[in-house]
């Protein structure tokens, strides 16, 4: 498919769109509050277009990086996957950043005012920022990522920086953290920027696609899938397609790798997949297969969810193996048909995605079996999901339902009613703002 896409063309249309909203900001405090915005205003810096909107007309001059430039349309949502689609995109993960500056416009507590805010938004899109450094020019600076904002945020109205330090700032980081954490000191730098560990934004809460474990700013949020409706009854409608799917599928696994000598865990699930004939066994469960795998080889699935939707929709368990970093957008892809998900260690998403998905939840959507326990002790992974009830399969396939406008990014300019339902957005935002007032809270007392 040939997309027809012209940067300028966008980069005006989404400047007059920001440009638009930043003035509304920038205008008179809303006499009425019919949202409640106690605790909740938020301030927009109004950073400057290097920051943000000139980073888009670079879309397409990385040479060993892919064009991004079709999927910057619809404000970061991608096109449509056909011309009649009103909630299917071709959305690009590393493309939220876009998306999200495009939300908070909408976000009906936004103050003119620093001082009133519970929190400050800064639209820096910083994992658009971070190519000229993974694959442009400027690989071995990588250490400045983000030096020239901190210079900034120092210099343009220093009280809004300085009034907390920025304890009550966040921004949306469009890529795993591991791609913002290498060392300072690394020479010759190996891979990654070095902008999560620079002192200077060790105090800013980040919100990004994988978290590391131990820095106490970073918190993850959920990849965005391709399925962004725009009113309830399109949701609602794929709701109900979901639930009725007949699932003639034990377990599917959508990605690549696994064809390495070595053992993995990717290996060990295409090894048992291609091998599992007995579906004789099956029959109580009423599956026609026991395993299938969804070549998603060389990126081939990113932007065409209906290479991988149609089989999770009939499966019942969807395999989510860690890849180069544990998490994976494919977890949010199978919720999404109500496939549930088997994760193979926490770090994929237990330990992740804490505001969107409670821990103590994982039981009741999920299965979890140890890697290790595949790899190297000969558990079988369709043994382990045959001894699991059919009556347990559904009360848990009905709980992915549950969970699913949590991990799902509803489309700007959305109907009233769909905005009732709190969307995976709504949710990061309402936990930044709650993490600012935890830390400012611990601040105070000390």
């Amino acid at each position: 498919m040939t997309f027809k896409f012209t940067p300028p063309t966008i980069l005006l249309t989404v400047s007059i769109v920001f440009a638009s909203a930043f003035a509304h900001q920038f205008g008179s405090k809303p006499v009425s509050d019919p949202f409640n915005c106690t605790n909740k205003w938020i301030h927009i810096r109004n950073l400057p277009s290097p920051f943000n909107l000139d980073l888009l007309t670079n879309c397409s001059e990385y040479p060993i990086y892919d064009d991004f430039c079709p999927y910057l349309e619809n404000y970061g949502i991608g096109p449509k996957t056909h011309n009649r689609s009103h909630s299917w995109y071709r959305t690009d993960p590393y493309m939220l950043e876009v998306f999200f500056h495009r939300r908070m416009l909408e976000y009906p507590c936004l103050t003119p005012n620093p001082a009133d805010a519970a929190g400050v938004f800064l639209p820096y899109y910083s994992g658009l920022d971070s190519l000229r450094y993974l694959y442009g020019p400027e690989v071995n600076s990588s250490a400045e990522h983000g030096l020239n904002l901190f210079e900034f945020l120092q210099q343009d109205s220093p009280r809004i920086w300085e009034r907390n330090h920025g304890h009550d700032h966040f921004l949306m980081m469009a890529r795993p953290a591991w791609d913002f954490s290498q060392s300072i000191d690394t020479d010759p730098p190996i891979w990654g920027t070095s902008f999560l560990e620079l002192p200077e934004f060790f105090n800013v809460t980040a919100l990004t696609l994988e978290s590391r474990a131990w820095p106490w700013q970073e918190q993850a949020i959920p990849y965005p899938t391709s399925f962004h409706p725009p009113n309830l009854d399109l949701f609602e409608s794929w709701i109900r397609r979901v639930r009725r799917a007949r699932r003639t599928i034990m377990a599917v696994f959508a990605g690549g790798g696994g064809v390495a000598a070595t053992p993995n865990i990717r290996r060990s699930i295409r090894d048992e997949c291609e091998n599992t004939t007995a579906v004789g066994s099956l029959s109580d469960h009423s599956y026609e297969k026991a395993c299938e795998i969804i070549d998603c080889s060389n990126g081939i699935c990113q932007h065409d969810p209906i290479r991988y939707m149609k089989q999770m929709l009939k499966a019942s368990f969807c395999l989510q193996p860690p890849g180069d970093t544990p998490t994976r957008r494919s977890t949010f892809d199978g919720i999404l048909a109500g496939c549930i998900p088997v994760f193979f260690e926490e770090q994929s998403a237990k330990s992740q995605y804490t505001w969107h998905l409670e821990e103590e939840e994982y039981e009741d959507f999920s299965v979890l079996i140890k890697k290790e326990d595949v790899v190297f002790n000969g558990v079988r992974i369709m043994d382990v999901l045959m001894e699991i009830p059919r009556e347990e399969v559904r009360r848990m396939r009905e709980r992915v339902l549950e969970i699913m406008p949590r991990i799902m990014y509803r489309r700007h300019g959305s109907s009233l009613a769909l905005r009732s339902k709190k969307d995976a957005f709504d949710i990061a935002v309402e936990g930044a703002l709650q993490k600012i007032k935890s830390r400012l809270r611990e601040l105070s007392v000390q």
